[in-house]
């Protein structure tokens, strides 16, 4: 492991410098420079169309050596499938659709709920799509009721990021880049963003994520993409069995706002510390499962310092055998178990995504931070940058359960 992260800091360090020469050359794009793979790990760059303001959109097809292979589309760095073994053969794990025009919609209607996307500038709930910041106060676009919500109106989840695949002896990827001019739904400084996604040959999905800016903003970026590990449109997530490495999450208000408050999981239904199937307590009358239709709150994850990877969480299907940890730098998971899904979508398998159809988990800092002060900051400075992993592993148990 000490090897894998080695090589991410590498790639990383090297895909980041190309960003840099490219942002102040004005050349055309180039490929980060990283070393060359022996192993027959592939990635493959197809037409996936045009947006309706004319720009094209490519797909990239990754593939190791172990049976995993992923779809991801340089608009909104959506990830379109992901295909992983199980006990009964290969299946794609993620909602979504198969063509563009399906997500050209507003992203938090019932026709787009932000399947796969890359989420920002703040993934997650701001109040009042406001915040004060060294004295002066932004106002955000509200698409949320009175909030922002995951980068506003038009976030980073429907942005045309440039891209460019590579293939090191650790896999396979894509870095994506994108600049988010100075003001872009309210937000003071240009931000500039690099996203890498990696399969590797230990089927591991790694996302890496760095940014720069020219003012004081809040940055929160995280993945959007719901899992069913049974197999995408087979039935609900409810009989996945769920471990949140945590001893409190964020209770919220309302319209799903962070409270401020602490509150201990021991005793509720919000306790994951041991393996539990999601729709275990989801009935329950508890007022925080009422006021969201399940779970969609933020976890504070237990961990034991902020530079590492650490275990966030882990959900294992029992039908198909598939496992999958989450590690991540981040101080927060959000659990949301797809209560707002309705039966109105179709995916990719034809069939309709019902009530908890997936799950997402998205690595995070806190909803809300900027006017929370007892949270971690968000805050990134000119000077500073912004850094931040995740990691997705998944296996196959044996046997029956």
């Amino acid at each position: 492991m000490q090897f894998l992260r080695l090589a991410r800091e590498i790639h990383i360090i090297t895909t980041f410098t190309t960003a840099i020469f490219l942002l102040t050359s004005c050349s055309e794009p180039k490929s980060p420079s990283v070393p060359t793979s022996t192993s027959s790990a592939e990635v493959e760059r197809t037409d996936f169309g045009v947006t309706p303001s004319g720009d094209s959109v490519d797909v990239f097809t990754l593939t190791n050596d172990r049976g995993m292979t992923m779809r991801v589309t340089n608009y909104g760095g959506i990830i379109l499938s992901l295909q992983v073994p199980g006990r009964n053969g290969k299946e794609d794990v993620v909602l979504g659709f198969d063509s563009l025009d399906r997500y050209f919609s507003d992203p938090y209607s019932a026709s787009n709920p932000y399947f796969g996307a890359l989420i920002g500038r703040y993934g997650n709930r701001i109040d009042e799509a406001r915040f004060s910041l060294d004295g002066r106060t932004y106002t955000l676009n509200a698409n949320n009721g009175p909030n922002h919500l995951h980068g506003g109106e038009t976030g980073f989840d429907e942005q045309v990021w440039q891209a460019d695949s590579f293939k090191t002896s650790d896999g396979v990827g894509v870095v994506l880049r994108y600049t988010s001019p100075d003001g872009e739904e309210g937000y003071p400084g240009r931000l500039d963003v690099e996203v890498s996604y990696t399969i590797t040959g230990d089927n591991e999905l790694a996302i890496e994520y760095r940014a720069t800016t020219t003012k004081a903003t809040p940055v929160n970026l995280t993945q959007h993409s719901y899992f069913n590990l049974d197999g995408e449109g087979d039935g609900t997530i409810l009989d996945h069995d769920l471990m949140i490495n945590a001893e409190t999450f964020t209770p919220v208000d309302s319209t799903l706002i962070p409270t401020g408050d602490f509150r201990p999981v021991v005793g509720t239904p919000f306790n994951f510390r041991e393996p539990t199937p999601i729709g275990d307590r989801i009935d329950q009358n508890n007022r925080q499962l009422g006021i969201a239709g399940g779970y969609d709150h933020n976890f504070v994850l237990a961990r034991h310092d902020r530079d590492s990877l650490h275990l966030a969480a882990q959900v294992y299907d029992p039908n198909s055998g598939r496992e999958m940890e989450i590690l991540t730098t981040e101080p927060g998971l959000q659990f949301y178990s797809g209560n707002f899904l309705d039966g109105s979508l179709k995916g990719k398998s034809g069939s309709s995504y019902q009530k908890h159809a997936g799950f997402a988990v998205e690595t995070q800092h806190f909803p809300d931070s900027p006017n929370q002060s007892d949270f971690p900051s968000t805050i990134l400075r000119p000077g500073e940058t912004y850094t931040s992993e995740t990691v997705y592993q998944f296996s196959v148990r044996s046997g029956s359960s």
